[in-house]
């Protein structure tokens, strides 16, 4: 049994929901298992009969019956995001995602109160903002760091003393270092988080183990390598592995190292949310995202052409792939080209993890440097796998999962049948965690 990774090389949105979902339709998987971020995840799946969801923490194979979702204990893990995202698979026609959720039980948790305290230090940053998503999970994986005997995580949901007096000693701390925070009092929290344990199968470590021995597992990764917290351009990342490193651990665990098959996601156009370098970025490109828009925390939606530079500095920082997944085909004309090297360079190199001096120097070197282009490739597939060096093993020209093509026979599969099957609301968020 050989499992499947899935991670973005670039600073993300690059389709990972897209290429979950196709290979959730196109082989018997048994479970997506999410190995990093949390709920400020935004992969789009869409269906041939038009039905479209934002996956953030279920996995973007949950269209398909009988897929279950598996948040490792790498996730930051937010409840009352989880049931308003349960809600709206309901409305779309998947009523029993919760059903199919396992949870890590030592995974941090998410809260208003980190929601709070992330938005209020990003304000304060002025016109020096990192670009966060607001929705607390930097600053939940930070307090865990500071305080890891007393970080409210996901086991302490089954004990509400316990998570009150976590709760509290959270809230009192962000709050004597921030001042007041805009988040409800301890006991209206507690009813979601009490009833997301009664209603959520919450697991050992040892769980995932003998789940990666029951059926092959697609790891769906979040954000993209660019932003990675050890090797993406600092201060403009993510307080999260987005490398395949922590699906290497989950194997080892396992009994299964290397037991999987790694896949790099890449759109033609290279694009980041939010602020940070993007060396390739052309204000003059005719695109926009219906699913990536302007927003108070993250900023506009930004569009560059093919940085193969960076692109190579994400496959060396990720430790390689087997092959490369290329899409949004579709946007590809004359106009888009391909940058294979800046005016200062044509090759970046990672280096040790843990080093953010060098990260935070390498960032203002990107901020100075300019594209050098080259003319349009006639051939997208052969021109990404001549410049990175790996093959170009599936392409996408859509949405939908029959917008995919394989090339090769590394994904190859028997194809079965495709599926055709926001402030959080603490009222909600508690009927839908309501147990069965």
């Amino acid at each position: 049994m050989r499992h499947v990774a899935v991670v973005d090389l670039g600073y993300g949105d690059a389709g990972k929901g897209t290429v979950v979902d196709w290979l959730c339709a196109t082989r018997p998987v048994h479970m997506v298992v999410r190995f990093n971020g949390g709920a400020q995840a935004a992969h789009n799946v869409v269906l041939r009969d038009g039905r479209h969801h934002t996956f953030a923490q279920f996995g973007a194979g949950t269209f398909h019956p009988g897929v279950r979702t598996h948040l490792s204990r790498h996730v930051v893990v937010d409840p009352l995001a989880l049931a308003a995202e349960a809600d709206h698979l309901a409305t779309v026609g998947v009523p029993d995602a919760l059903d199919r959720l396992t949870v890590d039980g030592v995974a941090l948790l998410a809260t208003p109160y980190h929601r709070a305290a992330n938005r209020a230090r990003e304000i304060a940053r002025g016109a020096d903002r990192h670009g966060s998503c607001g929705l607390g999970v930097g600053e939940a994986v930070a307090y865990g760091l500071a305080h890891p005997d007393d970080a409210p995580r996901v086991a302490d949901c089954r004990h509400p003393e316990e998570l009150r007096r976590r709760l509290t000693a959270l809230r009192d701390r962000l709050t004597a270092e921030l001042g007041p925070l805009d988040a409800p009092p301890v006991d209206d929290c507690l009813p979601a988080f009490t009833g997301f344990a009664e209603r959520v199968a919450i697991v050992g470590g040892s769980w995932l183990a003998g789940a990666l021995r029951s059926g092959t597992c697609v790891f769906e990764g979040a954000q993209g390598v660019l932003l990675d917290e050890w090797h993406g351009f600092h201060p403009y990342t993510t307080w999260s592995t987005t490398t395949f490193s922590n699906v290497d651990g989950l194997l080892a665990e396992a009994g299964l190292p290397g037991e999987v098959t790694r896949i790099g996601v890449l759109r033609v156009v290279t694009t980041r949310h939010g602020a940070g370098p993007l060396v390739t970025e052309d204000p003059a490109l005719p695109f926009t995202d219906r699913h990536n828009g302007t927003n108070p925390w993250q900023g506009r939606f930004r569009f560059g052409h093919f940085d193969a530079v960076a692109h190579r500095y994400a496959l060396a920082a990720a430790g390689g792939v087997d092959g490369l997944a290329l899409t949004h085909l579709d946007l590809a004309g004359p106009d888009l080209r391909i940058c294979r090297r800046y005016d200062t360079t044509d090759r970046l190199t990672p280096g040790p993890t843990g080093d953010l001096d060098r990260q935070a120097a390498l960032t203002a070197r990107l901020l100075r440097s300019r594209p050098v282009y080259d003319d349009p490739p006639t051939d997208w597939p052969e021109a990404v796998r001549a410049e990175l060096g790996a093959p170009v093993v599936l392409t996408s020209h859509g949405p939908t999962a029959g917008d995919k093509t394989t090339h090769g026979q590394l994904l190859a599969a028997p194809t079965l049948a495709l599926a055709r099957t926001h402030p959080v609301d603490l009222a909600l968020s508690v009927a839908v965690l309501r147990p069965l």
